[in-house]
């Protein structure tokens, strides 16, 4: 396949990704006339914005200001307006409030596909990663509803996206991108403070960075990188640059020949502190501002101490405290999703029951439940794909030698792949280990800043899969992908809510726990 038709599928199978995500999230939207889950606060907090109410929230207020644009925005759309409630505070269709969401949210997986491009240049890996983010159920569930969670993964994923963007430019070029990759940031940690870890996910790559090149040999050493479909040699240092070009293939045009996240050790002390560090938040300050004015009894730092004060009262992470309160180790084997929307009808004819006390039991023939589960074997494959890497990688090729050598040992010949396991591993911790010592309730949806790292070393380890010499990898490949395809498939009716029949329910809840 020549180059022209590799990018030509690349771009038509994102555009199909985009479409199927666009589509899912914004069938049946309004199904549901009443406020699902957090809605119950989110909504409401828009509306405030609104009203010019004044409200207190545990959580900065990036959030419900876009939830608040699409509410304002949904009036002067001629469409959606036919069932309203006044749930919120005023009449308004429960579409009003989700809306915006949905569009955001459906932007998750080319975000995902454009970070994995920038980490490797290969179509074929992007690809897998926009293809397995869309094909997630918490994703989908999320941003069908006014939720907040998809925004500290759209504006986090954003940052690292932009960033790597910028450090494929020469220096001179890359500025712009790294303003805004500090302002998405900032925006991040506006929606709520767990964005900072995606920040600190780059802090740990910068670090990392440095350390490899304080403690490895200052050598040049060539490797072996995929750009497209083409194999092309590189420099892992800018000195002999000219030289390397020398082994690039004419036909082929290459803006850089280091990759963006080998060039992310460039970045001097003074440049990460300002772009990554004073413009997050100075952005983050400046979004306070209306929430201040409207709501002038506490100001900025007393509003962040009475925040600390609201988590503090949340209490232990326990089911007395929140029947689906689950730690943090429960996240990534998906042993206790949350339902968002549970209720019972005597028919599929009759309307969606959205109020009132629930039918007595064993009276309800068809269930309507929406459960911010998962794509199972997509977690499952993911968490164990990021255990491969750590095992394979940080182990094997950084710990194990050091311990060895009682000191920080890594070797000089890293390769790229090495590289983009680590990147994959660093965020990924970044955004899972601080929940170890969290004390409050807890829920899986805090897991989606982790989990889309671990979708990326997924997609990483199977399209290597795909591209083996050995017929075993490859069907291996093609039957995680089939099986990740079927599975989301097969819950597709818990993620929309669709009527289903107490056998239909059953088999769809494979442990107690899920339910």
């Amino acid at each position: 396949m020549t180059q022209k038709q590799s990018f030509s599928w690349f771009k038509i199978g994102m555009i199909a990704v985009f479409l199927l995500s666009l589509a899912l999230r914004f069938w049946g939207l309004g199904r549901f006339n009443t406020l699902v889950f957090d809605e119950v606060y989110y909504a409401k907090f828009a509306q405030n914005y609104l009203t010019q109410t004044p409200f207190f929230d545990g959580h900065p207020p990036l959030g419900k200001y876009i939830i608040a644009i699409g509410m304002w925005l949904s009036s002067y759309f001629p469409f959606g307006q036919d069932t309203v409630n006044i749930l919120t505070g005023v009449a308004r269709p429960a579409w009003s409030y989700r809306w915006i969401n949905a569009l955001f949210g459906s932007f998750i997986p080319l975000i995902i596909a454009g970070i994995a491009y920038q980490l490797s240049y290969r179509r074929s890996f992007a690809f897998l990663a926009g293809l397995f983010a869309a094909c997630d159920g918490i994703f989908l569930v999320e941003s069908r509803y006014a939720l907040i969670n998809q925004y500290i993964v759209i504006f986090g994923l954003l940052g690292q996206w932009l960033l790597l963007i910028g450090l494929a430019h020469s220096k001179k070029q890359r500025q712009l991108y790294l303003i805004l990759s500090g302002i998405s940031f900032g925006a991040a940690i506006a929606t709520k403070w767990n964005g900072l870890f995606f920040l600190i996910g780059i802090y740990l790559n910068w670090m990392f960075a440095w350390l490899k090149q304080r403690f490895t040999a200052t050598d040049t050493v060539i490797s072996r990188v995929n750009i497209g479909d083409n194999s092309l040699s590189y420099l892992s240092t800018d000195k002999l640059r000219h030289t390397a070009t020398l082994a690039i293939p004419q036909k082929n045009t290459v803006k850089s020949l280091l990759l963006p996240l080998q060039k992310i050790g460039q970045l001097k002390i003074f440049t990460v502190a300002f772009y990554l560090g004073i413009i997050p938040l100075v952005t983050y300050s400046l979004i306070w501002i209306p929430h201040l004015l409207q709501n002038p009894k506490y100001g900025l730092i007393e509003v962040h101490r009475q925040i600390l004060a609201f988590h503090a009262r949340l209490g232990g992470n326990t089911s007395s405290v929140h029947p689906y309160c689950a730690a943090w180790y429960k996240w990534p084997l998906l042993t206790r999703p949350i339902a968002y929307f549970y209720q019972r009808a005597l028919n599929v004819n009759e309307p969606v029951p959205i109020a009132g006390p629930p039918l007595p039991a064993n009276t309800g023939k068809v269930i309507y439940d929406v459960h911010a589960l998962g794509n199972p074997f997509l977690w499952w494959f993911s968490f164990a794909a990021i255990v491969l890497l750590i095992v394979t990688v940080l182990i094997s090729k950084i710990v194990i030698p050091s311990i060895r050598q009682k000191q920080l040992s890594i070797n000089p010949s890293f390769s790229i792949d090495t590289g983009i396991a680590l990147y994959l591993i660093l965020n990924y911790a970044a955004n899972l280990l601080p929940w170890v010592k969290v004390n409050r309730c807890v829920f899986i949806y805090h897991y989606m800043t982790a989990v889309v790292f671990a979708f990326l070393a997924l997609a990483w380890l199977i399209d290597k899969c795909l591209h083996s010499y050995h017929i075993e990898l490859r069907v291996f490949g093609l039957t995680v992908i089939f099986l990740i395809v079927i599975a989301f498939v097969f819950w597709m009716p818990i993620y929309l809510g669709l009527p289903l029949s107490v056998d239909g329910y059953k088999l769809r809840m494979w442990f107690g726990s899920w339910i």
